[in-house]
């Protein structure tokens, strides 16, 4: 989706160097992947090892001044999940953004993850429901393929933000499989809008969650 396979991983004297993704050094990486001999090579890890691997990618990678430090994580409240944040915990997490699609299943599923949230004493920024409805690029009328509103009704009944619906779009699709700029290619996408407005909400939101 970055354009970043095939990219290795330095040691430098502050640790690992991670992979930037521009000239400027603006978008630093970080990924099991890139320590991988092979692309298609499983990571078959216990516990102990992945836990200690995830400390590592946060105290070990020499970052930098960052302006946010953003960890993508599978759906679960496994070891991992604990792992990473006991691992950010000194670092005053701000929290999670919590991503579900419109089904009830996606929606039961996530409802777990606040619940995890909520024992770990993990701020919930907010709620995205992603794949709302596709958008026709003809006639730009959506309609509702998994249902709609899940993720609305999840963070009511939550008490936590709904930041937004993302619809699912071709265009967005494609990007992330090329490793396209969707940003700057398609900035008349439907996609494009509502992912501005969520970033927006949690940049806005960002000075009150700072201790």
């Amino acid at each position: 989706m970055l354009g970043a396979q095939g990219r290795a991983v330095h040691q430098c004297d502050r640790g690992w160097a991670p992979v930037f993704l521009d000239r400027e050094q603006s978008i630093s990486l970080m990924s099991v992947g890139f320590l991988l001999e092979k692309p298609d090579e499983a990571v078959v890890w216990r516990g102990p090892k992945k836990n200690a691997l995830i400390k590592q990618f946060v105290s070990d990678v020499a970052w930098g001044e960052l302006d946010f430090l953003v960890v993508d994580t599978p759906p679960g409240t496994s070891d991992e999940h604990m792992a990473t944040v006991e691992a950010l915990r000194p670092y005053q997490p701000l929290g999670a953004l919590v991503v579900t699609t419109p089904q009830a299943v996606s929606v039961g599923d996530v409802r777990r993850e606040l619940t995890f949230c909520r024992k770990t004493g993990l701020r919930v920024m907010g709620v995205v429901e992603n794949m709302s409805g596709f958008t026709c690029p003809h006639c730009a009328e959506c309609t509702s393929v998994f249902s709609r509103g899940g993720g609305e009704e999840l963070a009511r009944l939550a008490g936590v933000p709904f930041l937004g619906s993302v619809p699912l779009d071709p265009v967005l699709t494609r990007s992330l499989e090329e490793g396209h700029d969707f940003i700057q290619e398609f900035p008349g996408s439907p996609a494009f809008t509502a992912l501005s407005s969520i970033a927006q909400k949690i940049l806005d939101a960002t000075p009150m969650c700072l201790p």
